[in-house]
């Protein structure tokens, strides 16, 4: 399993955000709440990687926020590659990405009726808060936060 930094347009990205996006879609069409991350409209994330037998496997993007903190906005793993530990190891790479810019606060979201995301958040250290920013959450969302101590880290 090799981690690589792309670019948003890099075209396994694009092709990842889409397979992520039609599987919220389906999952909406049966009626259960979604809620993932990967809101539209964050050009300045820097996106992650997970390439695992030279395909493209997972994806996740992080963006600063301000000079302390950053948000992670999307995390996907294609279903074939669920149950691997993929997501362990890209959320780690995440926080290391951030961390080397300078920022010691991780905020997240996701939906909370997936139970699999939530135990890996908590097991990750992250801590469920009320809202993510200025965003309070809804009925269907779980907020998280995970701070590390500037020296510790």
């Amino acid at each position: 399993m090799l981690i690589e930094r792309r670019p948003s347009i890099d075209p396994e990205v694009a092709a990842l955000v889409a397979t992520q996006q039609r599987e919220l879609a389906e999952a909406a069409d049966a009626g259960r709440p979604v809620v993932a991350i990967g809101r539209p409209g964050h050009d300045d994330a820097r996106y992650l990687v997970c390439v695992v037998d030279g395909r493209a496997v997972a994806c996740g993007a992080v963006r600063s926020v301000d000079g302390q903190t950053a948000e992670i906005t999307r995390m996907y793993v294609r279903p074939a590659y669920r149950g691997r530990g993929i997501a362990r190891h890209l959320l780690t790479a995440l926080e290391e990405s951030a961390y080397a810019l300078g920022h010691t606060v991780f905020r997240l979201e996701t939906g909370s009726n997936l139970t699999v995301a939530l135990r890996l958040y908590a097991s990750a250290g992250y801590a469920q808060i009320p809202a993510c920013g200025d965003d309070p959450a809804g009925p269907y969302r779980v907020c998280f936060e995970k701070r590390l101590p500037a020296a510790a880290a």
